[in-house]
């Protein structure tokens, strides 16, 4: 039975590095790759050293969904999964992905933080920023790093939850107190909540 997973992932680095480069994909090194499985309903945090594992799980994947992931998570797990021996290689620009980010940005013609995203929806945020998740690496806080990137997961699958059984989201809009009601279809996707 084909899955539906929510992914986020930290990095050792960012493109700000002097030895990475913008937009240099291949540069970035994975630090933690979170997952939530629908089939499982089971939390997932994969490091560095466990990338063949997590490419199991996105094996069996036919949606793979998460915020800003077209732009950042999939580029830098495809390179990793690209590396991988023959047969166990997986291709994640050929699943269906439903990036939340990009499905906001086409209906309201700019960008949201995750951050005020689920403030607005969940009355929740997120426990600390990308930036931070690299230096919890850099000191050796794995643990704590784990559980800012599941939260982030949690926080994404939460969203994406609402979104289905509400066909809309409420999203804050830029340089303005307001707050817009989006529609969204996203009911045509594959695995039911």
């Amino acid at each position: 039975m084909a899955d539906t997973l929510v992914v986020d992932i930290e990095t050792q680095n960012f493109f700000t590095d002097p030895s990475v480069g913008r937009d240099n994909f291949a540069a970035l090194k994975i630090s933690i790759i979170g997952v939530y499985s629908y089939l499982q309903d089971k939390f997932f945090a994969f490091e560095e050293n466990e990338v063949e594992k997590a490419a199991e799980l996105f094996a069996s994947a036919d949606l793979i969904v998460g915020f800003s992931i077209n732009r950042y998570d999939v580029p830098v797990l495809h390179h990793y999964f690209q590396k991988l021996p023959e047969g166990k290689k997986v291709d994640l620009w050929k699943k269906e992905r439903l990036d939340i980010l990009d499905e906001i940005e086409l209906a309201v013609g700019h960008r949201v933080k995750l951050d005020s995203l689920a403030h607005v929806n969940l009355g929740t945020g997120k426990t600390g920023e990308g930036s931070h998740a690299i230096e919890l690496y850099k000191n050796g806080e794995i643990e704590e790093l784990k559980s800012y990137c599941l939260n982030d997961v949690l926080i994404t699958r939460d969203l994406y939850n609402l979104g289905k059984q509400n066909n809309s989201l409420l999203v804050p809009q830029r340089g303005k107190e307001e707050i817009k009601k989006v529609n969204f279809n996203w009911q045509r996707r594959l695995f039911p909540i």
